[in-house]
Formats: C-alpha cells, structure tokens, sequence
C-alpha cells in the first residue's frame, strides 16, 4: 500500500584530494587504501549541536548512560517507544517526534550513538547498537514501538529480528542493503572500486573476525508479526528512495509506504504530516 505526501533538499560536499590520495594508495597498495578509508568512515565528523528548536525538548529529557552512550528519556515511562537516529545525527534530531508521542501518552526513549551528540568515542558496529538496545530495553521495554531514521534504520530492524520486542516499527529515509553504507561513502569521495572492495575487507577483519557474510546478515530480513510503516523522500539525496524497496519486499503485506516529495533525507523528521503519520501507526 502506498501514500504520497508533499514539500527543499540540501547537498554537501566532501574534497576531492582525499578520494584521489585514496585511489593513489590503493593503487600501490591496496590494504593499506582500505585501513585508510577505514578511519575515514568510522569517524562521522564532529558531533553536530542540538539546533535551538530542539533545546526545549533536549533539555527536558532524563539523561542515563550506558557505558560511554548518553540515553535519553521523557513521559511518565509508560507505552515506551525507542528513537534511533542516523549517521551524523543525534537523539536531539526526533525532537518533533519526541513531542507528538508525548501528547500521545507514549513515552519516548532514546540515545546519542558513538561520536555522535554527547556521547564520546569512534562509531560502534550495528552490534554494539544492538547490546545498547537490549539493556535500553531492560531498563524502559518492552517498547510498544521504534521510530529509527537513515542508518538507525538497518540498526533497528537487526535488532527487531533478534528479538527485541516492538510491534511496530517506523522506518524512515532508511537503506535496506547494508553494503549501500560502503557504496556511498565511496561514492562521495570518488574512491575506486579497489578502495570500496578493501574498505570492505577492513570492515570484516576488524570488526568482525574477517567474515564476509555480513553484508546479507545486516541488510533486511523479516522479522514476522512485526508491521513496518515505511516513510522516504522520493528526491532524498543522501540514501535513495530505492533503499526502500528491499524493506518493503521482505516484509510484504506488513509493510506500508508513506512516500513524500520534497523534504530530503533530513527535513522529513520534522514534517508535521510525516509526524502524525508516525505516531498515528504508533498509536493505535
């Protein structure tokens, strides 16, 4: 089934030298282009601020950590729902969400990823997301729902499927096959199917013992009895609207598509359609 709603776009830019410098040493020697393009992708840059129509809503949260992961918390703790925001992003990101869930009755739960908001340290694996989840889940679940957004999106429905407990999960902006994350990257910075091809292998060999497998382990898969609300920009620039589609095949007729025009990868979050839409599927 699919809907279609309406409204700018933004672009960015990364130097092209460090693509060139990038294929130059992968040339020569490949490992070595392939660590590089590794520390490159594990560090997203310095954690963006929480922008001031996000402070009010920032603020009243409850803090907790886990480890070096800074938690986020509001309502009364009742009909919890997880927030899991993307590459780049923070928690503070949801804050139109955040506030529709509250006047709902939900209580939203949420936290700031490695690297990313107040919380500090390289990126964790979607394994290290997914042992934050469970003990958030200990400590708020078991959640009535998920709302997760661009790379929280393959991080959500992974940790869906092995077991964490939410009817139903509202996926937006978000890629279905986990390798898009590599592609892009490379993409980006112009680097050459050599240095994607070793930044590949540098992701198996460091995080995960050398296995090539997960680029299908972590792409979507079916989690049954789960309904999936599905919410993408067809113009989004930044993971494109056909990341959508592998989402929608695995889960069938438990899938439902919200597609916009106009609101990008990033103003989608905080589109008053797309919000009630969110917690109208959250809230019912």
């Amino acid at each position: 089934m699919t809907q279609t709603l309406n409204p700018p776009q933004r672009a960015h830019g990364v130097p092209a030298a460090i693509g060139t410098t990038l294929n130059a040493t992968a040339r020569v020697a490949p490992g070595l282009g392939g660590r590089l393009a590794l520390e490159l992708w594990r560090r997203p840059g310095k954690p963006v601020p929480v922008r001031d129509d996000e402070r009010e809503v920032h603020d009243a949260a409850r803090r907790d950590r886990i480890g070096p992961v800074v938690t986020y918390a509001w309502g009364d703790g009742r009909r919890p729902v997880l927030l899991v925001h993307g590459w780049g992003a923070r928690a503070s990101r949801f804050a139109a969400v955040v506030t529709a869930l509250l006047d709902a009755g939900l209580s939203p739960v949420a936290y700031d990823a490695w690297g990313h908001g107040a919380s500090p340290g390289a990126v964790g694996t979607i394994l290290d997301h997914q042992a934050v989840i469970e003990e958030i889940a200990r400590r708020h679940g078991p959640f009535e729902g998920v709302v997760a957004h661009s790379f929280g999106v393959p991080v959500s429905l992974y940790a869906v499927r092995e077991g964490l407990a939410a009817d139903r999960v509202v996926a937006i902006s978000g890629m279905g096959d986990f390798g898009f994350l590599v592609d892009t990257f490379c993409a980006t910075l112009g680097a050459s199917p050599t240095v994607n091809r070793e930044l590949r292998r540098a992701i198996e060999r460091t995080w995960f013992a050398g296995d090539p497998s997960i680029w299908e382990r972590f792409s979507v898969g079916r989690a049954p009895g789960r309904e999936l609300l599905v919410i993408h920009d067809a113009g989004d620039r930044v993971v494109d609207r056909g990341q959508s589609d592998p989402i929608l095949g695995a889960y069938g007729a438990d899938a439902t598509l919200l597609e916009t025009t106009g609101l990008g990868h990033n103003r989608i979050l905080r589109d008053p359609d797309v919000v009630a839409a969110t917690v109208g599927f959250l809230d019912t």
